[in-house]
């Protein structure tokens, strides 16, 4: 009986009578989401880190990572907003440097 388990277990995973277990996976590391790639950019950009913007620069394509920053921009301005209880427009202006409109 038990011969006949590691019989269909050998047939399954390829392997032939008398050879060791099959190697192990190669596991592939998880690639970041462009929310990642985001706020990684931008806190390299925040602390002048040349080295993480260029990495997080690779992690999706352009495009992607224009609109992971943009939405995190309006995150944060909200978030600002509601903390500060001011309007998104005036939050955006004054860390912007703008006179409030």
């Amino acid at each position: 009986m038990f011969d006949k388990l590691m019989s269909g277990i050998r047939r399954f995973t390829g392997q032939k009578a008398g050879e060791g277990p099959p190697p192990a996976r190669v596991v592939r590391q998880r690639q970041p989401n462009l929310f990642e790639a985001a706020a990684a950019y931008v806190s390299a950009c925040a602390e002048d880190d040349q080295r993480g913007i260029e990495e997080a620069s690779g992690w999706v394509s352009p495009e992607a990572l224009s609109f992971g920053v943009n939405e995190l921009a309006c995150r944060a301005v909200i978030a600002l907003a509601r903390e500060r209880d001011e309007s998104p427009r005036s939050v955006a202006r004054s860390l912007l440097g703008l006179p409030v409109a």
